[in-house]
């Protein structure tokens, strides 16, 4: 039997609503700005040279269709399964299973993924310990963080934040100052190396699709939703200006690095470091790239904090959906689901394992979760076209555009051989798990037939 809205709704409020306005920014930002801007422009830079100001004109341009579609989804359901919930209301079933164990999964690696950035910039100040031994430490810290209370996570989320966002302005207003002081050089750069499109309009739509990831971690504003104080009055208004900050903060960062640095000494296939450090140890300020450095890790922290509360509330939202054990869907009396919290840990054991065996665990994780993110924000946007059809009887151009152009960019990555692995991976998935998906379906079908007598 279908649930009306509200039983949707009642399944998952059971969660402390202490998140605040400010903390909900703050919170999307510290996803949003993480890895994918400190370490993950170096790919971008590669595939489009100075062109990469258009391939993050284009991502901003879907990234703002898409947080339009999922605030106006949000307010009618502020609830911490978020697009997992509409998936589930406005597409059916097998859309609210496939996007909350996508998305779960593609953020667990996500946390990988920062675990092992943050191995990488240990190395800038102890060049001869292994990476793990910093990924198991600081995991440590952020599975701390989070089985508190939400309040901490808040708090915590909420300082990290601050840190890079002023060490991103501050950035920008160093990059702005040496290139007003001379713009001889600055637009040399933007021109030499081959030109300002050295690979073509094809680099720039690759490095839109690199870009893509930059921007993944917006939609966890939507998640904090089912924690916050006042969710309707404040998630437009939170979306809007982290939005906002996030597309100034791509671009004119990104602009100074090609404005300072030639392109091609910047992005490269194998990430090393951070083209943010690198621009830095160029200009020869002293300690200026070990303090960016020591920045960017608390970054890395920021995001690893956001993304475990964000896999965290998708599985409690599973669990309360009967997509996965109920045990999942209880909570502590502090109001957290710590079962959820400790499954969704499993991908920093996964960067742990890789970086013991794959010189290259960063390129890996990073392919791997471009999926999930795309996948969960192509449902998103299907999710409104519904909804918006339900509504007015008129279909969504904003959305079916939006989804068009995420199907291209997943076709654009299978084509490429650096990035088909990722692509097969997530279809790969998708398939089992809609074998899982059926079979539980099968079971339910079964039990409602011959039920225990």
């Amino acid at each position: 039997m279908s649930l009306s809205r509200d039983q949707f709704e009642k399944r998952e409020d059971v969660l402390q609503r202490s998140l605040s306005e400010r903390q909900m920014i703050m919170i999307g930002l510290g996803s949003a700005i993480g890895t994918g801007l400190f370490m993950g422009s170096s790919l971008t830079i590669h595939y489009a040279g100075p062109g990469v100001l258009f391939s993050y004109l284009l991502s901003s341009l879907i990234v703002l269709a898409m947080v339009f579609c999922l605030s106006r989804l949000s307010v009618i359901h502020p609830t911490a399964g978020s697009f997992g919930l509409h998936a589930e209301t406005y597409l059916g079933s097998w859309f609210g299973f496939a996007v909350r164990f996508t998305y779960w999964a593609a953020n667990a690696i996500v946390i990988g993924g920062e675990a092992t950035a943050i191995g990488l910039y240990m190395k800038y100040w102890f060049p001869g310990l292994p990476s793990w031994i910093w990924i198991i430490a600081f995991s440590l810290l952020i599975i701390g963080i989070n089985a508190i209370s939400v309040q901490s996570f808040g708090w915590f989320e909420y300082w990290f934040s601050t840190l890079k966002v002023v060490a991103v302005i501050g950035f920008i207003l160093l990059g702005i100052a040496l290139i007003f002081g001379n713009s001889t050089q600055s637009t040399h750069y933007l021109l030499a190396y081959g030109g300002f499109l050295p690979h073509g309009w094809k680099g720039v739509w690759m490095g839109s699709a690199m870009a893509m990831f930059s921007f993944m971690g917006t939609e966890i504003i939507a998640i904090t939703a089912g924690e916050a104080k006042k969710p309707k009055q404040a998630l437009t208004r939170a979306m809007k200006w982290m939005v906002a900050r996030l597309v100034i903060f791509y671009l004119l960062s990104t602009l100074v690095m090609v404005c300072i640095v030639p392109w091609n000494q910047i992005g490269g296939e194998q990430i090393q470091e951070s083209p943010f450090v690198k621009v830095l140890q160029s200009l020869h300020i002293p300690y200026a790239a070990g303090v960016m450095n020591f920045i960017i890790l608390t970054a890395a922290l920021s995001t690893m904090n956001a993304n475990l509360y964000a896999c965290t509330r998708m599985m409690f939202s599973l669990s309360k959906s009967g997509y996965a054990p109920a045990v999942f869907g209880k909570v502590n009396r502090r109001g957290i689901p710590l079962m959820a919290l400790i499954v969704s840990s499993f991908g920093l054991g996964v960067a742990v394992l890789l970086n013991m065996f794959d010189p290259q665990a960063y390129n890996t994780l990073f392919g791997i979760s471009i999926f999930g993110g795309i996948f969960t924000w192509i449902t998103i946007f299907l999710s409104y076209a519904r909804l918006r059809r339900k509504k007015t009887g008129k279909a969504s151009v904003l959305a079916w555009a939006g989804a068009v152009l995420l199907v291209l960019f997943l076709l654009t990555m299978l084509l490429n051989q650096a990035w088909s692995f990722a692509i097969y991976t997530g279809f790969c998935w998708l398939f089992l798990l809609t074998l899982i998906y059926l079979a539980k379906k099968g079971v339910q079908r079964s039990q409602s037939v011959h039920p225990e007598q």
